[in-house]
Parts: structure tokens; sequence; C-alpha cells
């Protein structure tokens, strides 16, 4: 399930267990060196290239893999 692995890349890179669903990116500590390596971890585990823009508009587990499970609705 796509939110289970974006919850657990994102406990890997903001070194935290308690990420919930809805917390937000920011608030966690996130930052721009993080983001990259969240983006890189997206695209080398899950397959998918998200752009930085679409992190920032998606700051939580939820959102952005609502996001991610929209691009494999519409890949061929």
């Amino acid at each position: 399930m796509i939110t289970d692995s974006v919850q657990s890349i994102w406990c890997r890179e903001l070194q935290r267990e308690d990420i919930a669903m809805d917390d937000d990116f920011f608030a966690l500590g996130g930052q721009s060196v993080i983001m990259a390596r969240i983006q890189s971890a997206y695209i080398e585990e899950l397959g998918v290239e998200v752009p930085m823009d679409q992190m920032f508009r998606n700051p939580t587990v939820a959102s952005i893999s609502a996001y991610i499970a929209s691009l494999d609705s519409v890949a061929p």
C-alpha cells in the first residue's frame, strides 16, 4: 500500500517513529534537504517522480500518497 511505503520513508528520513497520516511535513521539522532525500526515495523505492511543487502542495502522508496513487491511475 502506497501510504505505508510513504509513511515508512517519512519516518526514516525525519528520524521519527510516530508520524500520523495527517501530520504536516514542515511541522515535523521537515526542510529542503530532507525533502530532497524523500523525493529520491520515492524514485528509488516507489518508482515515481514527485515534483517538488507537489511535495509542498501535499505536506501530509495522506495527501502525497493520494497524489502518488493518482499517478498510477493514469499510467499506461
